[in-house]
């Protein structure tokens, strides 16, 4: 399994790889509208979060490639990012990554600029500039009722052709999401035990070096 790194947390959680371009290649469903529109408005009102997350990669035969697990905070613009061997810290201005098996800290300078995915903007509206949406009902899982929508991308280069969200009806929160690639791959990411008044600290979402002794720094800003 390839690097985990910002840009394939980014990845395996919905593929959204996300230019600014207009939604111009059909009509949307408005029952859908209104579903992520609810779960965008519920997203912005939380002042941070807290959440664990696992990833699933199969093939297209269903074989797994694959499974990750970790956990994602979030404050405003900054968000940290922890899995087995990685960690991933933004400050809202800068990223930092460590990867633990090269012992190396890679640091980038966020550009504001260039509509850059943050864990963030996957709970908000991505939705409305990139995506064909449609409502495909709802579903009974372990005593809970998730609404299905299929998000189909705009932009027909992207390397998936379709991505199913997972609506928990109650919570009005995102709780899963497959993404289904071209070469027949399939991602499942699982958010759990959402924490959503839990107070994190600014600290936490800063890279100090003391943490990792003797860890090559790359800085690429």
């Amino acid at each position: 399994m390839k690097k985990f790194t910002t840009s394939t947390f980014l990845l395996m959680f919905t593929s959204l790889a996300l230019f600014a371009q207009s939604n111009s290649l059909g009509t949307n469903d408005p029952a859908a509208k209104k579903i992520l529109d609810a779960v965008s408005s519920k997203f912005k009102s939380f002042k941070s979060v807290q959440a664990k997350f696992s990833l699933k990669i199969e093939n297209a035969s269903g074989k797994a490639l694959g499974n990750k697990n970790g956990t994602v905070f979030m404050k405003g613009s900054k968000y940290r990012i922890s899995v087995t061997g990685q960690e991933i810290f933004s400050d809202g201005n800068n990223v930092s990554t460590y990867d633990k098996a090269a012992n190396e800290i890679t640091i980038t300078k966020i550009d504001p600029s260039a509509n850059s995915l943050t864990p963030q903007k996957l709970f908000t509206n991505f939705y409305d500039k990139d995506f064909l949406y449609k409502l495909n009902g709802e579903k009974a899982t372990n005593g809970k009722t998730s609404q299905e929508i299929e998000l189909t991308p705009t932009d027909k280069t992207k390397p998936f052709f379709k991505v199913l969200l997972y609506i928990d009806k109650k919570s009005t929160t995102i709780s899963s999401s497959k993404i289904f690639e071209k070469g027949g791959n399939k991602y499942t990411y699982a958010v759990s035990n959402m924490n959503t008044s839990t107070q994190v600290p600014d600290a936490k979402f800063v890279l100090d070096t003391k943490m990792f002794p003797g860890a090559e720094i790359v800085d690429l800003r």
